[in-house]
């Protein structure tokens, strides 16, 4: 019996964006795609930027969890767009997000996989916090994402 078989359905659970988070397909394949270059006052990025450096850093994040020889970007410009992007751009940046989203899911529902053990390189990262942190990121900015859109919408 997989002794980790609860904490694997809420891990599946964060990661799909249930119960009281945002589901992140249902955001990110409803944007407006003629306003994600847009602007609005006082807010620090844009629907592109934000939607890129989840890209990135889930990216790095999955990597990491299973490859020893993966390098990160540089901090902090690794992991954000340098220019802006185009609707085929935003389109391919889902595409990535999505597939990788479900790499992520799958190491979480291998049984083989201890969610607990960390990884032989590293710093002690297991993948039970590896989940945890796209998790999480992935929600900080589907959030900020949501309201942008309300913005946009409002302008």
């Amino acid at each position: 019996m997989d002794d980790q078989k609860y904490l694997r359905e809420h891990l599946l659970e964060l990661l799909d964006g249930q119960s009281a988070h945002v589901n992140l397909e249902s955001v990110i394949n409803d944007f407006p795609t003629d306003k994600i270059n847009v602007r609005i006052e006082h807010s620090p990025h844009t629907a592109w930027e934000l939607l890129e450096h989840l890209r990135l850093a889930q990216w790095d994040i999955l990597e990491f969890s299973r490859d020893a020889k993966h390098r990160s970007p540089k901090w902090p410009e690794g992991y954000w767009p340098k220019k802006e992007g185009t609707k085929n751009e935003w389109k391919k940046s889902v595409t990535q997000i999505l597939k990788d989203l479900k790499t992520m899911r799958s190491f979480v529902k291998d049984k083989k996989m201890d969610l607990y053990a960390p990884f032989p390189w590293g710093d002690g990262q297991t993948l039970l916090r590896e989940a945890l942190l796209v998790a999480d990121h992935n929600a900080y900015h589907l959030g900020q994402l949501v309201l942008l859109k309300r913005m946009l919408e409002d302008n």
